[in-house]
């Protein structure tokens, strides 16, 4: 007997024909993986071996043996810390001057918008180049311009976090475009009537603005702190070989789990660590949602 098949039938039918590759290479390289990473984050393994089961001690030695953890902790949430709302704060400025009516603004578009697309390696060694000491483009700058001896940035243990947050601002480009689009979604009547009750370009920008383009903040706030706690890139490449020096100062988290994972073949260990960075983004994007409550301005509502 023949089935026949209604013509919504058909059309789910054919959806979930055309959907399944992704569904199968979701739960086989993705949703696979984390599981066994959280079965491995309560074993030693070591690759070579059968992974041994030894219940919570990676994470008892993360949090009460091993220094180092914290230390990547403390780096990364510095990092983190500075990074993010200079980033906000930077990429939101150079969205409102390219959102003015000025010559060739295209061109600073690009201009501003290209350097977010370059690999992070190559990103990594150009700023390794800029940011040496001796024959560096910033000391040179510093020294022509202002008179003044540069630091030695990576070189030395209070410099390296600010030079990972000056070269993060490389890559302001990608927020910059989601702002301008932000900001051209304004009601321009928005700003007409705040022109006729008397406000300022300050005010306009403080009362109108920024609560109109609050969920697109919120958004990039988000995204950037996700980003920023899983920095790893730049710190393998620009901290003495990966090994996160000097004295651990670059010593990021995601540099630290690969550390374990791959130079020391610790992965239960790594995949413990893995699980704890889960959590913590975790933890701190519901606490941003929820502190954000009363602060982003949705037009549907709240």
């Amino acid at each position: 007997m023949r089935l026949r098949l209604s013509m919504s039938q058909k059309e789910a039918l054919a959806f979930y024909l055309l959907v399944s590759p992704w569904v199968v290479g979701f739960l086989v390289f993705q949703i696979g993986p984390m599981l066994a990473s959280l079965g491995f984050s309560f074993a030693k393994y070591d690759i070579v071996r059968p992974p041994v089961w030894i219940g919570l001690n990676n994470y008892e030695e993360m949090f009460f043996g091993d220094p180092l953890f914290w230390q990547a902790l403390k780096v990364t949430g510095t990092y983190t810390f500075l990074a993010v709302p200079l980033g906000i704060v930077f990429s939101l400025f150079l969205a409102v001057m390219l959102n003015q009516r000025i010559p060739a603004l295209s061109i600073f578009r690009t201009i501003f918008y290209l350097p977010s697309v370059i690999s992070g390696v190559a990103v990594s060694l150009l700023w390794l180049w800029m940011l040496n000491p001796t024959f560096g483009l910033i000391n040179y700058l510093l020294r022509v311009l202002f008179g003044i001896q540069g630091p030695k940035w990576l070189l030395s243990g209070p410099w390296v976090i600010p030079s990972f947050v000056l070269m993060s601002m490389w890559s302001v480009g990608g927020s910059l475009v989601i702002y301008l689009a932000a900001l051209q979604s304004v009601p321009t009547e928005l700003y007409e009537a705040a022109s006729l009750d008397g406000a300022t370009a300050w005010r306009r920008f403080w009362h109108v603005t920024l609560p109109m383009i609050s969920p697109v903040i919120l958004f990039t706030f988000i995204t950037g702190i996700i980003g920023s706690l899983q920095t790893f890139t730049q710190a393998y490449v620009m901290s003495d070989r990966g090994r996160g020096g000097p004295h651990y100062a670059s010593l990021f988290y995601g540099l630290y789990l690969f550390q374990n994972a791959f130079r020391y073949f610790r992965m239960g260990y790594a995949s413990a660590l893995a699980w704890v960075l889960f959590l913590i983004i975790l933890l701190l994007t519901s606490l941003t949602f929820k502190l954000s409550s009363e602060r982003v301005f949705y037009a549907g509502g709240r």
